[in-house]
């Protein structure tokens, strides 16, 4: 962590540890933001696709004249006006348990042979307007032959299941496998007892606030694309499509990327809709311009979650935990999205684990295609779910057992004096202390004084429960990220990285790590992040890890900027550069009262000259930070929940958390994103559902069907930290993104189950799912 002078009042104000208001709001909160639809350049004409009315289907025929006749249309195109692009594809060198790779999808960007999932893109339209270009779109004609469909992953595994593919018998595209199946066998064998439960990780719709949308056009001149769209990192979305999509030089491509209204993981990837205003721009001449609307979002941006999972623990007489193993189908969609693969498998084996000092883990995961929307990452992409899974296994098993979950927790926690703790998932954890902050937050929310709530709620013929949501979650794997700092002739100074914020709030705390580091004025600091001809590595915004890896980035830029300086400081102060000495954004003589501060050195530089060869001319630093490790941010939730026995209805009526988060850079945004998480997790767990008929229609297709909280669905949230610093990147950070997430799923399902006597019952918990139980 770079030294902080508290003496200074403006580091007070904008350092390290300072609960600084987010520098976007004025703008976002005024309308003044720039989202991708907001833009509209010169000439520009409008995309409309066409997508399959049938889940699964042989396709015929896709007639285009009719809609080439109506008014305003430019072009119909279908897959045979794409066959010269790439496909889209899963990147995960995952294998199966044999050691065979997955079974890989090759997507193009219009369904060519058959289709897949309702909603899967067969051509598009583009024309002089949105509305001509969408009533064109209701003239093409799709003769397709309808076939048998499945939606659940078990179902499609199971035999005589329709198959989606010829080249994937059974549909199963990874049979995986993560552990020593024979060891977790033998300690399943002797252990005294064993749980077991079956456990749905609910489907969910992404729901970001903006529909996704992209604005391609194409440079004759120049023979290059640029492709306007939200993304959650443009260099990693620039590499995709131009090395896999386009088949051109990373150099004939620009992404730009202005303010995204969410994500969740859904906007990572590549979508076939980018691909055709691109080739239409291309085609025309002139940019072309696609936006969704909510029911196209539903059915073509990648659903989250979708699992089946048999999850068992063993236990030996005096409660200590043997061995955890989790059995899954999880659900892939008609096609494989980039990440997808990955939350059943890496992210279930890495975080299983919790921070229980379990010696032994399994995972076995059948990824199966079915006829649905593609799934990918969805806030946490595996990571709650592991440690959802494994909250329910030790309150059952404490229910079962008479033991008291709470002294069962703690005889499993990894104690202190463990660490580094060599976990059997493969994960290195450097820090915690697990049990301490679990204590904290018992005393938090007042444990010892549940018994009067209880039974106030039942003298108002309330059912009253009360769960734990312990979670430990690993974030994101190491990437190689940009950090550069650029001092601007009007007196600011820009940072650029290639993380990019869709919501979380960057620009304030990189801010204000660079003040901290250099004390460059916090007003002055800007932040570029969505241009990819900025940027020569990034690893985008995902998996809890920005602040890790632009925070480290900036300060080893910081670190060359400070080099520099004290080679330009000796020039113009007459003195060598060994001689100065930098402190609170000040290069000194050392020993003396002559300096000069590092911004008005900066503006020096620009108007002196010619200067020495060894002495450089400018402050701006850039570096590419190779990869800070994994971190470990850990917590408890606390939840108190209501049930009405005659609705079914739950209502959350007290909610806690306490994380360590290692140093925490903006408390006010840590606690913000926190909040976010938690409201997620809440909806899944209470109302949130994909459904669909048995021949594969989505019977949730809008927000008439399709529950998401409001603010009357949930309680003031409680928040406390516990913070013991990462010992394994500069600044001590954690990663705060997800965990509202991986602590609400079990705090809440914990309370409900209380609330029903011990029963188990699936997310979501509905109202008539929850009087089903109260009344059995």
């Amino acid at each position: 962590m770079p030294d902080i002078n508290l003496a200074d009042p403006t580091t007070m104000k904008f350092g390290i540890g300072q609960p600084v208001p987010r520098q976007e709001d004025p703008t976002l909160l005024q309308g003044r933001g720039r989202y991708t639809d907001d833009l509209s350049v010169a000439g520009q004409a409008w995309c409309v696709m066409v997508r399959s009315p049938y889940a699964h289907g042989v396709i015929k025929a896709i007639g285009t004249e009719a809609a080439k006749a109506m008014p305003g249309v430019l072009g119909v195109y279908t897959a045979a006006d794409m066959a010269e692009y790439g496909p889209m594809r899963s990147v995960l060198p995952l294998k199966n348990k044999d050691g065979s790779p997955l079974i890989n999808v090759l997507r193009g960007p219009l369904a060519a042979d058959k289709v897949r999932f309702v909603g899967d893109p067969v051509a598009f339209v583009v024309a002089e307007t949105k509305l001509q270009a969408r009533d064109a779109a209701e003239a093409v004609e799709m003769e397709i032959d309808a076939l048998d469909a499945v939606t659940e992953a078990s179902a499609a595994a199971a035999p005589g299941a329709p198959q989606l593919y010829d080249h994937i018998p059974g549909n199963v595209v990874l049979d995986f496998r993560f552990g020593d199946a024979d060891k977790v066998a033998e300690a399943f064998a002797k252990a005294a007892h064993v749980t077991t439960l079956p456990i749905r990780n609910n489907r969910i719709v992404v729901c970001s606030m903006e529909p996704r949308s992209a604005i391609g056009e194409w440079d004759a001149a120049d023979g290059r694309y640029v492709l306007h769209v939200g993304s959650q990192g443009v260099f990693g979305l620039r590499n995709q499509m131009a090395n896999d999509i386009l088949k051109v030089p990373v150099e004939k491509l620009r992404i730009l990327t202005g303010n995204v209204g969410g994500s969740f993981g859904m906007k990572a990837s590549a979508y076939p809709e980018y691909t055709c205003v691109l080739h239409a721009a291309k085609l025309l001449g002139r940019p072309v311009k696609w936006t969704d609307d909510r029911s196209g979002a539903f059915l073509s941006d990648c659903h989250g979650r979708d699992h089946e999972v048999e999850a068992s623990l063993a236990l030996d007489a005096e409660g200590k935990f043997l061995a955890v193993k989790l059995v899954s189908y999880g659900n892939m969609g008609g096609y494989l999205s980039t990440v997808g693969n990955l939350m059943g498998t890496g992210n279930f084996s890495k975080n299983i684990q919790s921070n229980y000092a379990t010696p032994l883990l399994l995972v076995e995961t059948k990824n199966v295609v079915t006829n649905t929307t593609p799934v990918s990452a969805y806030r946490g992409a595996g990571r709650p779910e592991g440690n959802y899974f494994m909250e329910r296994l030790i309150e059952t098993a404490a229910r079962e057992m008479g033991r008291d979950p709470i002294a069962l927790r703690k005889l499993n926690h990894i104690k202190p004096a463990q660490f580094p703790f060599s976990a059997p998932s493969g994960s290195v954890y450097d820090s915690g202390d697990f049990s301490a902050l679990f204590d904290k937050a018992l005393a938090a929310a007042d444990w010892n004084g549940y018994a009067a709530r209880k039974a106030a709620s039942e003298s108002r013929g309330m059912v009253r429960g009360r769960g734990i949501g312990n979670f430990l979650e690993c974030t994101a794997p190491p990437m190689k990220e940009q950090g550069e700092l650029v001092f601007e002739e009007d007196g600011s100074v820009t940072i650029v990285t290639g993380t990019l914020d869709y919501g979380q709030g960057h620009w304030t705390p990189f801010a204000q790590v660079l003040h901290a580091k250099l004390g460059v004025p916090f007003d002055s600091i800007k932040l570029v992040q969505g241009d990819s001809d900025r940027l020569i590595a990034g690893g985008g915004t995902g998996g809890s890890k920005s602040l890790m890896a632009s925070g480290a980035a900036i300060l080893e830029a910081a670190d060359m900027v400070i080099e520099k300086g004290r080679k330009a400081a000796g020039y113009v102060l007459e003195a060598a550069a060994e001689d100065i000495e930098f402190a609170d954004g000040r290069f000194a003589i050392a020993g003396t009262d002559r300096g000069i501060g590092i911004m008005e050195l900066a503006a020096k530089l620009r108007t002196i000259g010619p200067l020495p060869q060894d002495v450089p001319n400018a402050l701006d630093s850039r570096t590419v930070f190779n990869e800070a490790p994994m971190a470990y941010p850990n917590g408890c939730h606390i939840c108190e929940v209501e049930i009405d026995p005659d609705t079914g209805i739950v209502k959350i009526d007290r909610y806690l958390s306490v994380n360590d988060f290692g140093v925490i850079v903006n408390p006010l945004l840590v606690e913000g994103q926190a909040h976010g998480g938690i409201v997620q997790g809440i909806g899944q767990a209470l109302l949130e559902h994909v459904v669909y008929s048995e021949d594969g229609q989505p019977l949730t297709g809008s927000y008439m069907d399709y529950g998401l909280p409001r603010a009357d669905d949930l309680p003031s949230f409680g928040f406390e930290s516990a913070p013991d610093p990462c010992k394994t990147n500069p600044l001590g950070a954690k990663g705060c993104g997800e965990a509202g997430c991986a602590g609400s799923l079990p705090a809440v399902m914990n309370a409900i189950s209380d609330a029903l006597g011990g029963k188990h019952i699936n997310m979501p918990a509905t109202p008539e799912k929850v009087w089903a139980a109260l009344h059995a």
